[in-house]
C-alpha cells in the first residue's frame, strides 16, 4: 500500500510540475504581447489565461483572509487579556470598596455612640486576633498603653457591653468577653431594678446568665439589663442585653435568666475603650408646658427670675446703731425748743458742786437723752 502510494503522489507532483511550467511559459511568452501583439491571438489568449487568473485571486483572497483572520485573533487575544486585567481590578476596587463602606458604617455608629456618651472618655481599637482555644472569651484589640489602655478597663461598642482589659501592651491589649465564664458583671434589669451578676456559660457559649436573683423578684422575658455599676470595672447604664427566657435554678431558690447579648460578637470588628467615666451632665432646663389662655410673658418671668437672684445676692443693709447720733443731730436742729431744756439742766449743777463741773459736763451730754426723747413724743 505505501509503495502504490507513493506512486500515486509521484505522478501527482509531475502533473504539478508540468502545469506549473506551462503556466510560466504562457505568462513569460504573453508578458511581451506589447511587441508581438496580434489581434486575433488576444481572445485566445485571455480565454487561456483566465483559469489562472481566477486561481490566482482566489489564492490571494484566501491568503488575505487567512492574514485578517490571524491578526484579528492576535488583536482578540490581546483585548481579551486586557479585559481580562480590568476586570480583575475593578473586582478588587468593589471589594475594597465594600469594606470601607461596612467600616464606616462602624464607625459611624462608634462616632455617633461617643457623641451621645459624652460622660466616657472613649478610645477606638480595631479587633485584630481571637486566641484559638478561647475563640469566644478572648480577643486582641490594636491599642495599648501608648494609647492610654489601662488593664481593668470596660470595653464597649455601639450597641452595649463586649468585655474588659485583662492585659495591656504597648500597641496591643487583650480583652476578656463577657461570655468568658470567669468574668462577671454587676446587672440591672431596667424595669424593675432588679439586681444580678452576669456570667457566661460553658454549655452555651453565645448566650451569658444572670445569676444569683431570687425567685421572688420581678424578671420576665423580654426585659433589658444594663451594668449596675457595682464592683468598679463596668460604668453604670451599659447596656448588656435583652432576657429571653427566664429558668429555675436547680436549688429551686433561685431562678435565672437566658440572655441575648446586645453585641454581635460574631461580628466584632471595631470596639472602644473607656479609659474616663464620669457623670452624664444634667439636661437644659425647659420651662414647664402652660395651659392654653393661661401664657405669661417668657421675658418678664425670666427677668423677674433674675432681678430676684440678684437681689439675693446682694449684701444685707448695715443696722440702725450707727446712724443714731445723726438722728440726734437732725433731732436737735429740727426741733430747737428742746435746747433751753438742756440749758437749764446743766446750770443748776454748777453751784453746787464746782469741783465736780467737768465731771458733770461729761456725763450731762447723756442726760438730755431722755427729755428730747419726750420732746420728740
Amino acid at each position: 500500500m505505501s509503495k502504490v502510494k507513493r506512486e500515486g503522489e509521484s505522478g501527482r507532483a509531475a502533473w504539478l510540475l508540468v502545469f506549473v511550467t506551462v503556466s510560466v511559459f504562457c505568462v513569460v511568452f504573453f508578458a511581451a504581447r506589447g511587441r508581438f501583439l496580434t489581434p486575433l491571438s488576444s481572445p485566445a489568449v485571455i480565454t487561456l489565461l483566465a483559469p489562472f487568473q481566477r486561481a490566482a485571486s482566489w489564492a490571494g483572497d484566501q491568503v488575505r483572509g487567512m492574514t485578517a483572520t490571524v491578526w484579528d485573533i492576535m488583536t482578540v487575544h490581546q483585548q481579551n487579556q486586557m479585559l481580562r486585567n480590568e476586570v480583575e481590578q475593578l473586582r478588587m476596587q468593589n471589594v475594597r470598596a465594600d469594606e470601607y463602606a461596612a467600616e464606616n458604617i462602624r464607625l459611624r455608629e462608634l462616632l455617633g455612640y461617643k457623641q451621645s456618651a459624652t460622660q466616657f472618655d472613649l478610645v477606638v481599637a480595631h479587633v485584630i486576633g481571637r486566641e484559638t482555644a478561647t475563640w469566644t472569651r478572648m480577643i486582641v484589640i490594636d491599642r495599648g498603653t501608648q494609647h492610654g489602655v489601662q488593664k481593668n478597663m470596660a470595653v464597649v461598642t455601639a450597641r452595649g457591653l463586649v468585655g474588659t482589659v485583662t492585659d495591656a501592651g504597648p500597641v496591643s491589649s487583650k480583652v476578656q468577653l463577657i461570655l468568658d465564664p470567669r468574668a462577671a458583671a454587676g446587672a440591672l434589669v431596667q424595669r424593675s431594678r432588679v439586681a444580678g451578676i452576669v456570667k457566661g456559660t460553658p454549655d452555651d457559649a453565645m448566650h451569658p446568665r444572670m445569676v444569683n436573683v431570687p425567685r421572688g423578684q420581678d424578671m420576665a422575658e423580654g426585659d433589658i439589663l444594663v451594668t449596675s455599676g457595682f464592683g468598679g470595672i463596668y460604668p453604670k447604664g451599659i447596656m448588656i442585653g435583652r432576657v429571653s427566657a427566664v429558668k429555675n435554678d436547680s436549688g429551686g431558690l433561685l431562678h435565672y435568666a437566658v440572655i441575648e447579648p446586645a453585641t454581635d460578637f460574631q461580628r466584632l470588628e471595631d470596639v472602644a475603650v473607656i479609659v474616663a467615666s464620669r457623670e452624664a451632665p444634667p439636661e437644659p432646663w425647659q420651662p414647664p408646658a402652660q395651659t392654653p389662655g393661661t401664657e405669661t410673658d417668657p421675658k418678664a418671668a425670666l427677668a423677674a427670675e433674675e432681678a430676684a437672684r440678684k437681689a439675693a445676692q446682694q449684701p444685707p443693709a448695715p443696722t440702725q446703731q450707727q446712724p443714731q447720733p445723726q438722728t440726734q443731730t437732725q433731732t436737735q436742729t429740727a426741733n430747737p425748743a428742746a435746747q433751753p431744756t438742756e440749758t437749764p439742766a446743766v446750770q443748776p449743777a454748777t453751784p453746787e458742786a464746782p469741783s465736780q463741773s467737768r465731771p458733770a459736763q461729761t456725763t450731762q451730754p447723756t442726760r438730755p437723752t431722755v427729755p428730747t426723747a419726750g420732746a420728740k413724743r
